[in-house]
């Protein structure tokens, strides 16, 4: 009888077989994920949601109202039924996106981005005009790629940004910088002011945490305040919408209607199904949701939900607080700033603290191609905010870059 491959006679006669790698079962990867995971960001996406679901509930018969003609009556929750398979399917992508390492992560955001970047430059030709602007693509739903493009913008800006560590003199923030021209340059094309300012908002953030020196910043501000004149002067979609902001409530002002729908359900709202003014509410699944659950759950349900988007970002930052990892810390950073900062926009809004952009509740809006999108964002934070907590860090991560002084930006 042979002795078998792995004893001690079988290797000194020369039939020792060399030991074969071990692939990973799927139970393995599903527990080192889940232990490296961040559950608490996770149960706060879950809870928006879930709030989500309840808020397009509400809204849909609305929306499905004004969309109904005497000929052709829209379903009442036709809206809410797209919702939940929109939900499922963004669901499906951000955990799978979740289960990517950081160089997979990395490679998705870049490939994404660039093909948005590339149908950027044909939406304005082959676009689909609505309202007055041409933001999406026909692709069997509406896609809309300047949504797609910003959580990729936050991690190219970051992978550029990282190059500095191999070579310091690399002008890495002038790359982003130029970057960011360029799209703020298309997005007026459609004309897209509100997106424009929010990618503003998402390179502002990482080239302050890259080393920008202040000055520099204050110079860029004054040329986007020029920017922006030039939007009110040129473009008559930024100029009404800027007009009506400043120049109070009119038949036309959809923040105005907005901000009476929020307040008319007091501190606890009128019930489920039971509001009046989001009938006249456009948008109201989408744009305007936030209005719809002040006006049937009350402005304190709104304040928890504020609280929701403001511990989600703490969350995110908390967990930047010890990453050692440049393109990690930055990448997080700019795709968190992305997500809290359409948050607080739309919510701006509905209180008529801030002009109409046009932009959906992260989350809680119903939509196609802006649900896939924010759960694309989050898919891919979760997957970059992943770390074993068996693993000491040697750097003091965001403390460090924020207390850092870089005199050669």
């Amino acid at each position: 009888m042979s002795a078998p491959a792995y004893s001690p006679a079988a290797r000194s006669s020369g039939n020792y077989l060399a030991p074969v790698p071990v692939q990973r079962r799927w139970r393995d990867a599903l527990r080192i994920w889940w232990r490296e995971i961040d559950k608490v960001l996770l149960l706060l996406i879950a809870l928006l949601m879930g709030v989500g679901i309840i808020a397009v509930a509400a809204a849909s018969p609305a929306s499905a109202d004004q969309l109904s003609t005497a000929k052709e009556r829209v379903a009442d929750f036709m809206f809410f039924k797209r919702h939940i398979v929109f939900q499922m399917m963004g669901l499906t992508l951000m955990i799978g996106l979740s289960f990517l390492n950081r160089d997979q992560a990395r490679r998705v955001g870049i490939m994404v981005g660039a093909v948005m970047l590339a149908l950027l430059f044909v939406v304005p030709i082959i676009g689909e005009e609505k309202n007055g602007a041409k933001r999406w693509i026909n692709v069997g739903m509406s896609l809309q790629p300047s949504e797609f493009l910003k959580p990729g913008f936050a991690i190219i800006c970051a992978w550029i940004l990282s190059w500095r560590l191999r070579d310091p003199g690399l002008p890495v923030i002038a790359f982003v910088t130029g970057f960011f021209a360029l799209i703020a340059g298309l997005l007026m094309l459609q004309p897209n002011l509100g997106d424009a300012i929010l990618f503003g908002g998402i390179w502002l953030v990482m080239v302050l945490l890259a080393g920008m020196q202040w000055q520099r910043i204050a110079g860029l501000g004054g040329l986007g305040i020029a920017g922006l004149t030039l939007a009110y002067l040129f473009y008559d979609n930024a100029r009404h919408r800027i007009d009506g902001f400043l120049g109070g409530g009119t038949a036309f002002d959809q923040v105005d209607l907005a901000q009476r729908t929020i307040t008319a359900g007091g501190w606890t709202g009128t019930g489920l199904w039971l509001g009046i003014r989001k009938m006249n509410l456009p948008e109201a699944h989408t744009d305007y949701i936030f209005s719809v659950i002040g006006e049937e759950f009350g402005l304190l349900t709104c304040g928890m939900i504020v609280v929701l988007y403001c511990g989600l970002v703490l969350r995110a930052l908390l967990r930047l607080t010890g990453e050692d990892n440049l393109f990690a810390l930055l990448a997080a950073a700019g795709l968190i700033t992305q997500f809290g900062g359409q948050a607080f926009i739309n919510i701006l809004v509905n209180l008529k603290l801030f002009p109409s952009k046009g932009m959906t509740l992260p989350l809680i809006s119903y939509g196609g191609s802006s649900t896939l999108a924010v759960c694309f964002t989050l898919g891919l934070l979760l997957a970059i905010t992943r770390r074993n907590p068996f693993l000491a860090r040697e750097g003091t991560g965001l403390r460090d870059l924020i207390e850092r002084k870089d005199t050669s930006a």
